[in-house]
C-alpha cells in the first residue's frame, strides 16, 4: 500500500496536480478551437477526438486532487488564467501556425511538469507521467506539420521563426509561474535535482528535505530549452 503523504508532501503534489489539470482543461478548450478552425474533415474529426482525451486525462487529475485536497475545483480555479498572455501573444494566423503553436507550448508545458512530477510523492508523480504520456496529439502535430514543410522551404523558415516566438511565450510563461508560486518553484527544483542525480528520477529526496544547493530558476529552463530543441528537431526545423 502506498503511504499516504506527509503535510508538505501534500501542498506541494496538490498545487503541481492543479496546475496539470488546469493545462488539460485548456487543452480541451484548444482542441476544441482547433476542430472549429480545421481545413478538413479528418483534421476536424482528429482535434475533436484530442478535446475528448484532454477531458479524460483532466478528470483523472482531478480525481486524485479529490483524495488530497477537499475542494479540487476551487484549486483548479488558481490556475484558471494563466495561458491568457501566452494565448493573446501567439494568436495563429494560419493553420500551420495553430499546430506548431500548440506543439511547441504543449510540449514546453508538459515538459515542466514531468520534470516537477519528480518532486512530489510517487502515486502523484506515476499519475502525472502517465498523463502526459498519453500524447498522441503530438504525433499528430508532427506528421501534419513535417507533412506540409516537405517541400516547401517558405514554409518551413516561417515555421522555425514562429517556433522561436511560441518557445520564448511558453518559457516566459514557465517563469512566472516559478517566481508567483514558491511550491511548483520548489517541486521543480527538487524534481531537477532527482533526475540530475538518478538520471531516472529514482531518488529518496523527499518534499520538504532542505537542498541548498537546489537549482536556480534558470537551471529549469535551461533544461526545458534543450528539449524543445530535440522537439523541433523532429521536424527538421532550427529551434
Amino acid at each position: 500500500m502506498t503511504p499516504e503523504p506527509r503535510d508538505e508532501e501534500r501542498a506541494d503534489a496538490v498545487e503541481l496536480l492543479a496546475l496539470v489539470a488546469a493545462l488539460e482543461d485548456h487543452a480541451f478548450v484548444r482542441f476544441a478551437a482547433d476542430a472549429v478552425n480545421a481545413p478538413d474533415a479528418h483534421q476536424r474529426l482528429t482535434r475533436s477526438r484530442m478535446a475528448a482525451l484532454a477531458v479524460a486525462r483532466r478528470d483523472r487529475v482531478l480525481d486524485r486532487l479529490g483524495e488530497l485536497d477537499g475542494d479540487p475545483v476551487a484549486q483548479v480555479d488558481r490556475f484558471d488564467r494563466v495561458l491568457d498572455d501566452f494565448d493573446t501573444r501567439t494568436e495563429p494566423a494560419t493553420w500551420a501556425e495553430r499546430l506548431l503553436r500548440g506543439y511547441v507550448g504543449c510540449g514546453v508545458s508538459d515538459d515542466f511538469c514531468r520534470l516537477a512530477a519528480w518532486g512530489v510523492d510517487a502515486q502523484s508523480r506515476d499519475l502525472v507521467l502517465d498523463v502526459l504520456d498519453d500524447a498522441d496529439h503530438v504525433e499528430a502535430a508532427v506528421a501534419a506539420l513535417s507533412g506540409a514543410c516537405a517541400d516547401d522551404a517558405a514554409l518551413s523558415s516561417r515555421l522555425a521563426l514562429w517556433g522561436r516566438r511560441v518557445v520564448g511565450e511558453s518559457l516566459q510563461t514557465v517563469s512566472r509561474l516559478l517566481s508567483s508560486r514558491p511550491g511548483l518553484a520548489r517541486v521543480a527544483a527538487r524534481g531537477l535535482l532527482a533526475i540530475a542525480s538518478s538520471g531516472t528520477g529514482d531518488t529518496k529526496a523527499r518534499p520538504g528535505d532542505a537542498a541548498p544547493d537546489a537549482p536556480q530558476p534558470a537551471s529549469v529552463l535551461n533544461q526545458l530549452t534543450v528539449e524543445h530543441t530535440r522537439r523541433m528537431s523532429k521536424l527538421s526545423l532550427t529551434a
